[in-house]
């Protein structure tokens, strides 16, 4: 294990070697750190505590997942279904099936303010075609399609700070996109945040910080980099891996107990899929985590409201 580095650049925390690490996600309540291979078809849980780490198989592919206001459970979102998973006994229990027919599978997700899951989902055929949707998975478990543009692999889904912000994209069209989003779910100005100056790299997972700001990892350009609230650049943090691939806002490696650590320390995922021997041999840690304390403060991870019938 590497210690954060400070300033621009960020650090190998855990070699776990993900196939397609994802789906960053920091646990204030317990101070441990989530996130998926979702080719390897695991999830893992990292403990600052005793700087151990772990994982469970899925039964499929698990693309997203969120935290639940029962500490008992996640909210999985497998590949072609969303469900409920005991942390006790490794159990899942089906909620409902999603875009049944279509050659696509679940993709991004994050849980609005109000504790409503929010995913999208990725064309799963060769050329990718924008066939995919942006969904919601309400309180009482029904799920709802959002009207927004298909896309071909839904991404950066975050929400600001006062939830009347909605943040997504996909991720082929090198640009992020905003919404107006009410606490009574309905969506209007939809709208282009920001694009991607960069030669090289896609917009994949982002979070929002304290202050607004959206940190996005940037797909195939070995960097995160950290929007205003206006859609311009305010900072970036390079990643010694290629494909950066979601972000969290965390507490520190170190250990503080929950509840005293401060969400300083950035999460960042990676992954090796699509990258040959020699891509590899000159980057080895791809498909690790890495860390950088960028000098901004995150927030809690919001909670699904929905629990197990």
């Amino acid at each position: 294990m590497n210690a954060a580095q400070s300033g621009s650049g960020a650090a190998l925390l855990l070699d776990t070697q993900c196939t397609l690490g994802e789906g960053a996600t920091w646990c204030a309540k317990t101070g441990r750190f989530y996130w998926t291979d979702i080719e390897g078809a695991q999830l893992w849980r990292y403990d600052p505590s005793d700087g151990q780490s772990m994982f469970w198989r899925m039964p499929e592919r698990l693309a997203t997942f969120a935290l639940c206001a029962d500490p008992r459970y996640l909210l999985l979102g497998l590949a072609t279904h969303l469900a409920f998973f005991d942390l006790a006994t490794g159990e899942t229990q089906r909620i409902v099936d999603v875009e049944p027919g279509l050659n696509t599978r679940v993709n991004d997700g994050r849980c609005d303010r109000q504790g409503r899951f929010v995913f999208g989902t990725k064309d799963e055929g060769s050329p990718l075609q924008a066939v995919g949707g942006f969904y919601r998975l309400n309180h009482d478990l029904s799920l709802e399609r959002l009207p927004l543009p298909a896309p071909a692999i839904s991404n950066s889904i975050a929400f600001s700070p006062d939830g009347a912000t909605m943040y997504y994209c996909d991720s082929p069209t090198r640009e992020i996109r905003v919404c107006d989003y009410r606490a009574d779910g309905s969506i209007g100005n939809d709208r282009v945040f920001t694009k991607l100056t960069d030669a090289t790299g896609e917009p994949d997972g982002s979070t929002i910080d304290r202050d607004g700001g959206l940190w996005n990892a940037q797909w195939g350009g070995g960097r995160v980099v950290r929007y205003g609230p206006d859609g311009v650049e305010t900072g970036r943090v390079d990643v010694p891996t290629a494909q950066p691939s979601c972000v969290a806002l965390g507490g520190s490696p170190n250990g503080l107990p929950a509840g005293i650590a401060q969400l300083d320390t950035l999460y960042i995922t990676s992954a090796r899929i699509g990258l040959d021997a020699a891509a590899l041999a000159s980057d080895p840690h791809a498909g690790g985590v890495f860390i950088a304390t960028p000098g901004r403060l995150g927030l809690p991870e919001p909670l699904f409201q929905g629990s197990p019938a």
